[in-house]
């Protein structure tokens, strides 16, 4: 009688652990496989800014010098001797001139947009970009064909761009096709006070609005 008391609570816990057992089991195959089921890793775009001279410029109301990460969504304000660019990677960049304040938005589906509030600025959008420049008052400077890439130029009414402008090159990027470097220093030399009104833009298909 002692002998099978003894046995007994043996063969309860063996029973309980052969139960466990298959029951992990089980869990283990209702699991999804992580090989097939790999969540792919989104790029995240980084902006960068460039200054004039590495003179501070105002970044959503803080200053802010060259290197700075420009999020998405934020204002951009240029004084009058004031020039920058924000490099967007692999979606192209954006040529700021003196006395402008604009809104840059971008995201990692490849869309940018430019809106200029008051002064001037040059998208230069690469291949599989949706670049889109307008100004607040309602102006549209176009959008360009992420086939081809392109560059945009847009100013708010009462701006001015330079007089009888030269054709951008696509691809050139910077104000006039002329590229990054050579537009910050050519908005940085003239100054926002020397261009003419409006604005102008040169997108794959040619036509200006």
């Amino acid at each position: 009688m002692n002998q099978k008391r003894r046995n007994g609570p043996r063969a309860i816990a063996a029973l309980l652990l052969f139960s466990i057992v298959q029951i992990s089991l089980q869990v283990g195959l209702a699991e999804p496989s992580n090989a097939t089921n790999t969540t792919p890793v989104v790029q995240q775009i980084v902006a960068r800014l460039t200054t004039s001279n590495n003179q501070p410029i105002t970044v959503n109301g803080l200053g802010a010098n060259t290197g700075a990460s420009i999020l998405t969504g934020a204002t951009i304000e240029t004084g009058a001797d004031q020039s920058a660019t924000v490099n967007l990677g692999s979606l192209g960049s954006v040529d700021i001139a003196p006395n402008t304040k604009l809104v840059l938005t971008y995201d990692d589906q490849g869309n940018v947009k430019v809106l200029v509030i008051t002064g001037c600025a040059v998208l230069t959008a690469k291949k599989k970009t949706n670049g889109e420049v307008a100004t607040e008052q309602g102006g549209s400077g176009g959008k360009t064909d992420p086939a081809a890439g392109g560059v945009l130029r847009i100013c708010s009414p009462g701006a001015v761009a330079p007089a009888n402008p030269a054709p951008a090159a696509h691809g050139g990027g910077g104000l006039f096709g002329l590229g990054t470097a050579a537009t910050v220093a050519i908005f940085s030399g003239i100054g926002a006070a020397a261009l003419t009104p409006l604005f102008f833009q040169d997108n794959p298909s040619g036509a200006n609005p």
